[in-house]
């Protein structure tokens, strides 16, 4: 069966670390997402506090399956 997607961004963030982003993220997203099918990492970034990082984030797309 051939499926037609859409696409939205959306940055997760954790203070522990990229794959915590991620995970927060999709989570985030699937309580309002169905169907949700892959992911594509766009950018990775982080803050600062003093010489420290305190903040991890993740921008990514989401892809899911359009409903009939």
């Amino acid at each position: 069966m051939d499926h037609v997607y859409k696409t939205l961004e959306i940055t997760g963030s954790s203070s522990i670390g990229f794959q915590e982003a991620i995970d927060n993220g999709l989570r985030r997203a699937g309580k309002t997402i169905r169907d949700m099918r892959w992911f594509q990492i766009i950018e990775t970034r982080g803050a600062i506090d003093g010489d420290n990082v305190s903040q991890w984030q993740v921008t990514m797309k989401i892809g899911f399956t359009l409903e009939d």
